[in-house]
């Protein structure tokens, strides 16, 4: 991917920034530069981009349990955060912004630091004329900045030198630069952040959707075909065998959205509005809620070949949430009877589950005397 050129400037040192990351760092501190540069601010302070980087990967971390990297400090200090904390993964930027800003707890503190000892510094790497071996960095910081500001036109320079409190600043003709150029140097960074975190999370589907909460996801036709077909013949739930009513209901993905990002038909389903919210992002059990959730589907599939208005609905629901001609082929051609539906439902499911587990989503099962 190329960047904008520039007569003044080297963009070719600039495309080399995320050249040999092994852990996230360059990234979400150069997000963070950017983001004071989109609020037209040219200096910053290492606490505030810091803190700026927790914001970033907050909800790629608590909410879609993505690994940054091997023993990586961010990922750590996020979880360290939520844990003492109790913030959501849902949580408004400007929430946890506060926390952090009142936060003394001495953990927090040094893991802070101790994102501040490269990152600052070795993320100018291709720039220096200077710094090449790994002997030059193995000096006191004080003499790697004085090194630093030796070297010749870089995107920025350290003003001061004071702990956390240390300060950058933008020189100008980069500061005009990134911020003419902003939105495509965002999606640079956004193309570099996707292949890094695809790499560090192979078994994760949906990597481009979990760099930030989700916008309201739309299942305005998957809620009018379930409500559809309650109409004809009502329908339990599975979790608490409750009867569905168009009042109550609410479409459940069974494997959590947070880990599939997508609303394929095959993996919704109807429950209540409060059975929803107790399940959260977790993973029902298998062993208890699968063949349930085979028992509703298949039903509905039997509807859709039986009464018109239904395959009408069902047809409505294909356009957007059934993506696989395979898929749609397998379970929803007519037909299928429950065996052969409830092996090709669980041929396609059971490893999503299995991956979902394995990355750290957590079983559920619904306790009824916790509602009550």
């Amino acid at each position: 991917m190329n960047l904008p050129v520039s007569e003044q400037l080297n963009i070719q040192f600039l495309l080399r920034l995320f050249d040999n990351k092994s852990e996230s760092y360059k990234l979400f501190w150069f997000k963070a530069i950017m983001n004071h540069v989109a609020e037209g601010k040219n200096t910053a302070k290492y606490n505030e981009l810091v803190n700026d980087m927790i914001c970033e990967a907050w909800y790629m971390v608590t909410e879609y349990h993505l690994n940054l990297g091997p023993s990586d400090t961010l990922e750590a200090l996020v979880h360290h955060i939520s844990h003492i904390s109790g913030m959501k993964s849902s949580e408004k930027r400007e929430t946890i912004l506060e926390f952090l800003h009142k936060c003394e707890d001495k953990k927090v503190l040094t893991m802070k630091r101790t994102l501040t000892k490269n990152v600052p510094y070795r993320l100018q790497a291709p720039f220096f004329q200077t710094l090449r071996g790994n002997t030059e960095w193995k000096v006191p910081e004080k003499e790697i900045v004085e090194k630093i500001r030796q070297e010749e036109r870089l995107i920025y320079y350290i003003s001061e030198l004071a702990g956390m409190e240390s300060q950058i600043e933008i020189q100008d003709e980069w500061f005009q630069y990134l911020l003419e150029n902003q939105e495509i140097i965002l999606g640079w960074i956004h193309f570099n952040m996707i292949t890094y975190l695809q790499r560090r999370n192979p078994n994760v589907p949906g990597i481009s959707d979990k760099l930030k909460a989700p916008q309201e996801r739309k299942l305005e036709k998957v809620k009018k075909y379930w409500n559809l077909i309650a109409s004809i013949k009502p329908i339990k739930e599975i979790y608490g065998n409750n009867i569905i009513t168009p009042k109550d209901i609410s479409i459940d993905h069974f494997i959590p959205w947070s880990y599939v990002a997508n609303d394929e038909l095959w993996n919704l389903h109807p429950t209540t509005r409060t059975i929803n919210s107790s399940k959260s992002n977790n993973l029902p059990d298998w062993d208890i809620y699968f063949q349930s959730l085979s028992k509703i589907e298949f039903a509905a599939y039997k509807l859709v070949w039986e009464h018109e208005k239904i395959h009408d609905a069902f047809d409505k629901c294909v356009r957007e949430h059934i993506n696989s001609a395979d898929v749609q082929y397998k379970l929803y051609r007519q037909g299928v009877d429950f065996q052969e539906f409830t092996c090709n439902l669980e041929e396609i499911m059971h490893p999503i589950y299995q991956a979902a587990q394995n990355v750290g989503f957590r079983r559920w099962k619904y306790d009824i005397c916790k509602e009550g």
